[in-house]
């Protein structure tokens, strides 16, 4: 099965691409790589929520970051399509890496980007399986709770 259809099969439209919110492009293509520029979790071009991420009063809940990473990484595949054409020219998601803008005492930004990774998995298959780095921050872009960049390999 194409990954255009696992889409389709899964209830999934990818978004339009996210237009850059400063001096940069959404994906760059060289040699049979596709890297993203960092996603953030836009929707209809609004962030569904701002602020940190962590357990405690008017923090963002690890759950709904864990499904804007989900969001982000939709964003990011919408930009390496833009540049292939395609999903189904994808071979393999070599990369994720997702940063969580973090209150100090929270410490679970691995389980937050699992939203993206387990994502990856249900379209991609064993071509999803990728490296990864999950790092807390201190701030990210617009106050955003979640980015991701993606590096994808291509034929």
């Amino acid at each position: 099965m194409s990954y255009e259809a696992r889409l389709t099969e899964l209830g999934i439209q990818l978004p339009e691409v996210a237009p850059p919110v400063a001096a940069y492009v959404p994906a760059v293509v060289t040699g049979s790589y596709v890297y993203t520029s960092g996603q953030l979790p836009f929707v209809s071009g609004a962030l569904p929520a701002t602020g940190k991420v962590g357990d405690g009063h008017g923090l963002v809940p690890a759950d709904d970051a864990k499904a804007y990473a989900r969001t982000a990484v939709l964003n990011a595949l919408a930009a390496v399509r833009a540049e292939l054409g395609s999903l189904d020219r994808v071979t393999r998601i070599v990369k994720l890496v997702g940063f969580v803008a973090s209150d100090p005492a929270f410490s679970g930004q691995p389980g937050v980007i699992n939203g993206a990774s387990e994502l990856l998995g249900e379209i991609f298959g064993e071509a999803g399986r990728h490296a990864r780095s999950a790092v807390g921050v201190a701030v990210l872009p617009l106050d955003a709770p979640v980015e991701l960049e993606l590096v994808v390999e291509f034929a």
